[in-house]
């Protein structure tokens, strides 16, 4: 039997204004996720768990793609609206509503 191959996993750095975010993406049959990693929070797709994270403290702001637009890499992110904050990511200022790079951008400065 062959065997089936290794997920796809990818990072980068995407400049933007106040920074630099770390940019993750990975992918695999049937599913997919990626987030924006800055240095006070990360704004991720709708994988990410917000109630864990803030019971770690973790400033996190959650966008959820759609099947006409999933969010599959971390720019898909940057036009996309937050949907979710946590308690922390609203103490810096992150809101549902905005988009993804007005939030990463936050983060950025904070």
């Amino acid at each position: 039997m062959a065997e089936a191959p290794l997920p796809r996993a990818t990072q980068r750095e995407i400049a933007l204004r106040g920074g630099t975010a770390l940019g993750l993406s990975a992918r695999w049959e049937g599913g997919q996720y990626c987030a924006l990693h800055a240095r006070a929070g990360v704004v991720g797709c709708g994988i990410y768990d917000l109630k864990v994270a803030s019971q770690f403290g973790m400033a996190i702001a959650i966008a959820r793609g759609t099947p006409e637009r999933p969010l599959v890499e971390p720019e898909d992110l940057l036009e996309a609206r937050i949907a979710e904050v946590s308690p922390k990511a609203k103490e810096i200022g992150l809101a549902p509503g905005m988009t993804g790079r007005e939030a990463v951008e936050i983060l950025l400065r904070a």
